[in-house]
């Protein structure tokens, strides 16, 4: 019934597609729930209530009502209060975690996701098949052999140039050609849309916008260096830093809440990882959305500062509700959900605060 009730919010055109990033995510929030509860996690119903209450409340000043939101959501009181007791049952487990100590750690060993920094590439995807080895294989010797030809036309850019001349003229031939040559290769071979492109997939920010790895390699960068091969959910990539914009000193006290948000995020992925291992399953085929992917049919929505991930096809938000529905359904004060970012599925759906999408 789960499934069935997410895959109404999927075009049928996708229902393949999201069928098992929602069934990975039921899986990964039961894991977690079971877990709490088996650590005496407890949610008291007065607190489940007083959410029901503020839900109640904000639709009742959105002239909307709530019966009929249950109702269109194919949602009982019942499963909504269940649901809502998980929420709360996460928020104060991540909460008992998210200690100063903890935060700041965190903070000053990944400046770079809280100042504001943010990187500019073009990428080469290529996906070879799940569970094959050998195309996997394949597909990395194919990146490292375009990566080889990409450098060479570098190479050769500069030197046709005679020992005399300066530099800086050497390196703006070197950038150019590095540039056409990547282009062409992500136009030929990327399984990206952003193909169209040149593979170029403007710029993000170091956290929220893109998953971890590629993320991590492409601040390693520095203009114009081409990365190795990199590994995520979504395939192998190749990558291209074509800028940088530093961000700005900023303090621990200023991005708390920031730094909160990621570490909570950071903590429900590890747990998840962990509680899977233990049940010997599988990873998630896709754990977070990836806006160069163009596949994914999930977002990272903020509901408290402990940041449950919820998958797209349980998610609507609106200036009417503040409210993620679906499956799973919450509210919270104005501005809080924060959606960030939104495939190119859904681009028109946003928050207040501008989304990354």
């Amino acid at each position: 019934m789960a499934v069935q009730r997410a895959l109404k919010r999927v075009p049928p055109s996708k229902h393949a597609e999201a069928r098992p990033e929602i069934v990975d995510f039921l899986v990964d929030n039961l894991l977690v729930e079971q877990y709490l509860v088996n650590q005496k996690v407890i949610v008291e119903p007065k607190e489940v209530q007083a959410r029901i209450g503020e839900i109640q409340s904000e639709m009742t000043k959105q002239k909307q009502d709530f019966a009929k939101m249950l109702r269109d959501l194919s949602l009982t009181e019942e499963e909504l209060r269940m649901q809502i007791a998980a929420d709360l049952r996460w928020e104060k487990f991540a909460l008992s975690k998210a200690v100063d100590p903890a935060l700041k750690d965190m903070f000053q060993k990944n400046m770079d996701m809280f100042d504001g920094s943010s990187v500019r590439a073009r990428h080469i995807l290529i996906t070879p098949a799940a569970n094959d080895p050998k195309a996997a294989e394949a597909a990395k010797a194919q990146l490292m052999q375009i990566r080889k030809e990409v450098l060479a036309a570098g190479e050769a850019a500069c030197a046709q140039f005679p020992p005399s001349i300066d530099a800086a003229t050497k390196e703006q031939a070197r950038i150019k050609a590095i540039d056409t040559a990547f282009s062409k290769a992500a136009e030929k071979y990327s399984a990206c849309p952003s193909k169209r492109e040149g593979g170029d997939i403007s710029w993000f920010p170091r956290a929220g916008a893109m998953v971890e790895p590629f993320a991590k390699a492409a601040f390693a960068l520095r203009p114009y260096d081409v990365s190795d091969v990199v590994t995520t959910q979504f395939g192998l990539h190749l990558i291209l830093a074509i800028g940088r914009k530093p961000g700005q000193a900023v303090t621990f006290d200023k991005v708390k809440d920031e730094v909160k948000e990621m570490y909570c995020a950071q903590l429900r992925e590890s747990l998840c990882g962990q509680l899977r291992r233990q049940r010997r399953l599988a990873s998630p085929s896709s754990k977070r959305s990836w806006r160069a992917g163009g596949v994914s049919l999930q977002v990272l929505i903020r509901l408290s500062p402990g940041g449950l991930r919820l998958p797209l096809a349980f998610c609507e938000v609106t200036n009417a509700h503040r409210h993620v529905a679906g499956l799973f359904l919450s509210i919270h004060e104005p501005g809080v959900v924060w959606a960030y970012h939104l495939v190119q599925d859904v681009a028109n759906l946003d928050d207040d605060r501008g989304g990354a999408g």
